[in-house]
C-alpha cells in the first residue's frame, strides 16, 4: 500500500520528510503532494490533488497523512465524482471547523497574499458548510501543547499554538487523540510518529495487506 503525504499551509514536503522516512523504514511506499497557495486557488489545488489519487489508487491501495491544510484539501478532493477512496486517512492538526486564528491573520496584507485563496476558506463558515465529513475510516490527531490562561487566544482551551481541539472535530462525536505537541512541527514528535504506524497497519491488517 502507498501513502500519500500532504502538508499544510505555508508549508513545503520536505515538512513531511521525516515521517515519510519513518513510514519508509516500516515497509511502505510513500509519495508526497504539493502546493503554494499563494500562486493556485484552492479549487486548482483541489483538481491537482484528484488527479493525483486517481493515479496512484490505478495501481495500488492507498492511505492518506495530512497535515493541517492537506486535510481540508483531501476532504475537499474525495468529495469529487470518481475520486477512488482511501484506506484510512489521518489529519494531523486539520482545522475541520473554521479556525479562529485564520480570522485574525486575515486582517494582515502579508496573510492574504502568502495564503490566497486557500487562507480566506479559513475564515469562511460557509465554505465549511460545503465540505462533507468523510465517509471512509479516519483519525484526527490534535496537539494540546499551546498556551492557555488569560492572555492567550483560545483562552483555557487545548490548542496546538495555531488550531484550537475542538476545532480539529469533524463531528461532535469524534473520538480525536490528543497530544501535546505544537502545530507546526508536530509531525515529527517521536510518539505521534508510532500512532500513524499504528493506524496503517492496523488499517494494513483489515485490508489483508501483508
Amino acid at each position: 500500500m502507498k501513502i500519500l503525504c500532504i502538508h499544510g499551509l505555508s508549508r513545503t514536503p520536505f515538512s513531511l520528510l521525516g515521517l515519510e522516512l519513518y513510514l519508509r523504514h516500516y515497509g511502505w511506499e510513500t509519495e508526497q503532494f504539493g502546493y503554494f497557495a499563494a500562486a493556485e486557488s484552492f479549487e486548482q489545488i483541489v483538481t491537482r490533488l484528484r488527479q493525483k489519487i486517481q493515479a496512484i489508487a490505478q495501481n495500488s491501495l492507498y492511505g492518506i497523512v495530512a497535515h493541517s491544510l492537506g486535510g481540508v484539501l483531501t476532504r475537499a478532493a474525495l468529495a469529487c465524482p470518481h475520486t477512488p477512496a482511501p484506506t484510512q486517512v489521518v489529519m494531523l492538526g486539520t482545522p475541520n471547523q473554521p479556525p479562529r486564528l485564520a480570522a485574525l491573520a486575515w486582517q494582515l496584507p502579508p496573510f492574504r497574499w502568502w495564503t490566497g485563496n486557500c487562507g480566506f476558506n479559513l475564515t469562511d463558515e460557509k465554505f465549511y458548510s460545503t465540505l462533507p465529513t468523510l465517509q471512509i475510516p479516519y483519525t484526527v490527531i490534535a496537539g494540546t501543547g499551546g498556551p492557555r490562561g488569560k492572555f492567550s487566544p483560545f483562552g483555557n482551551e487545548p490548542n496546538d499554538g495555531i488550531v484550537a481541539l475542538t476545532e480539529t472535530h469533524l463531528t461532535p462525536t469524534d473520538r480525536v487523540i490528543q497530544l501535546p505537541v505544537l502545530h507546526t512541527f508536530m509531525m515529527n514528535h517521536p510518539q505521534l510518529q508510532r500512532i500513524v504506524r499504528d493506524i496503517f497497519h492496523q488499517g494494513d491488517r483489515l485490508q489483508g495487506v501483508q
